[in-house]
């Protein structure tokens, strides 16, 4: 998203001054998408594309480590070195992300207490949530950042239509998910496991010991072992779910004053001794026991390969290599489980580089990712989430623990509606999505007439297109004047609901 003039202080802090002059008086949005063109995020003059007939190693780190190329991006990129690149978004908080700001950080529930959510009706939570996600994945310029929030919003999946769980969930996606997205994998786990948002969502709120016949509600404790940490074939008994059940008792959700914040009854927990995975937990050791059980299943050497292998499966293939599990399962057990050793491990292997278009796009990123490519403006109203829900993947609806697959057989039958997206987007007949496929083309074509397929059809896969590819959009545009909008709209159209759109 580099803009062709530089983007001084000055100017910036000169350009607000007067956007917030003038906020009160036009469309905020409208304000918003006109200043952040001016300021760079836009599709510059000339686009450089892969030409070769593999996949670009650049475009292939922007496609996994991000959410694709922006247009632009490829030879910003390539300007300041890959490996410079990814060492930028290991360090989100030096990445300047105002202009992303003015569009996301828009949605106050996103940034209140839980209790103060419940002052909101359902609809305004449930839109200004998804809305806040899916901007922020397609403006920010910390991409990786924003990558490692979608894997670890599904790792630690919470529906939001369970129970308060909509209240509740805008603070554990600040609290929980982006507070620790690049930390420590140990100190994400201790905050999921006394969220508000998860008491609710795994029944945790109501596992307690107020008399001596009481059973533990073991739903989070087994969860937290079988998906959270050791994985299903982690080695761990049923006898340890209910250990881990006993330690938890005692956490509730206040329903008066400060409605919907945490807090440990001693009174309500079971205060004997446990053993876990073989560990003894001695009597007496109150809240701290959540504590122990933490520290105990998160320096498991089962979660160093459950974790591993699924960061490799999101960043990968669907079918993590072995060798890479090993080592990565080995740089988590050195680490104490710090995310940026694994996600670096993972994306200057071998195995990330021979890759290549190994995956397919979930319906998620699939739209990021088309009005990434497109320089699409947008501030994502509620037909365009719309689409997200037709496809499958509706935000934070996932209705089990397990969160959406990443397995391809899931989203097959989705492919009529990307279909129908991508024609729609291109035609710009997705409400408040605005496309310039004039601009785009241009730039692709160095400011010449553009609208080939081999010329516009690299920029969106990262290669060259192969012949029997460009074969195939030449004889369904037979006849069309390609060189014209409604030509090149029908083209790119085309391109986004190709088979190699679909894989990244």
């Amino acid at each position: 998203m580099e803009s062709n003039v530089k983007l001084s202080r000055r100017n910036l802090l000169r350009s607000a001054t007067v956007a917030g002059g003038i906020l009160p008086l036009m469309g905020c949005e409208r304000v918003i998408s006109t200043f952040t063109r001016e300021m760079g995020q836009t599709i510059p003059e000339t686009v450089s594309v892969a030409d070769g007939a593999e996949i670009d190693q650049v475009f292939h780190l922007l496609a996994r480590a991000g959410y694709g190329p922006w247009p632009g991006d490829l030879c910003r990129v390539r300007s300041m070195g890959a490996e410079n690149w990814m060492e930028e978004q290991f360090h989100p908080e030096t990445i300047d992300d105002t202009l992303c700001d003015l569009r996301a950080r828009r949605f106050e529930t996103l940034h209140h207490e839980p209790g103060t959510c419940y002052e909101y009706k359902k609809p305004v939570l449930r839109e200004e949530i998804a809305r806040h996600t899916l901007l922020r994945a397609v403006y920010s310029k910390r991409q990786l950042f924003e990558v490692m929030v979608g894997f670890w919003t599904d790792h630690l999946n919470i529906n939001i239509e369970k129970g308060d769980c909509i209240y509740l969930k805008p603070s554990d996606d600040r609290l929980v998910i982006r507070a620790n997205a690049l930390g420590k994998f140990r100190n994400l786990i201790r905050a999921s496991a006394t969220s508000p948002a998860m008491l609710v969502y795994l029944d945790g709120k109501e596992n307690k010991k107020s008399g001596p016949d009481d059973v533990p509600n073991e739903n989070y404790a087994r969860e937290l072992l079988e998906l959270h940490t050791l994985g299903v074939h982690g080695g761990y008994t049923q006898k340890d779910v209910y250990e881990t059940a006993r330690c938890l008792t005692g956490w509730r959700l206040r329903t008066g004053w400060r409605k919907g914040t945490v807090y440990f009854d001693a009174s309500l927990h079971d205060d004997g001794e446990k053993e876990i995975l073989g560990q003894r937990i001695p009597a007496g050791g109150g809240q701290q026991d959540l504590d122990r059980v933490i520290d105990i299943v998160c320096s498991h050497p089962a979660t160093a390969r459950h974790i591993s292998t699924k960061l490799i499966r999101r960043l990968v293939a669907d079918d993590a290599p072995v060798s890479l599990v090993d080592r990565v399962a080995a740089v988590f057990s050195e680490s104490d489980g710090d995310i940026k050793s694994l996600v670096r491990n993972i994306l200057t292997s071998e195995e990330f580089k021979e890759s290549r278009g190994a995956k397919i796009k979930r319906p998620f990123r699939f739209i990021v990712s088309s009005m990434r490519a497109t320089g699409t403006d947008t501030h994502a109203h509620s037909p365009l989430i719309e689409y997200l829900a037709r496809m499958g993947q509706g935000l934070f609806q996932h209705p089990t623990p397990d969160g959406y697959p990443d397995e391809p057989d899931s989203w097959m039958g989705t492919l009529l509606w990307r279909w129908n997206f991508a024609f729609a987007l291109a035609s710009n007949q997705v409400p408040s999505a605005e496309v310039s496929i004039e601009q785009l083309a241009k730039a692709i074509d160095k400011g010449r007439r553009g609208g080939t397929p081999a010329k516009l059809l690299p920029h969106f896969i990262g290669r060259a297109g192969s012949k029997r590819e460009l074969d195939a959009l030449e004889k369904y545009l037979a006849g069309r004047e390609l060189h014209s909008n409604d030509g090149r709209v029908e083209l790119i159209g085309l391109i986004l609901a190709s088979p190699a759109f679909q894989r990244y």
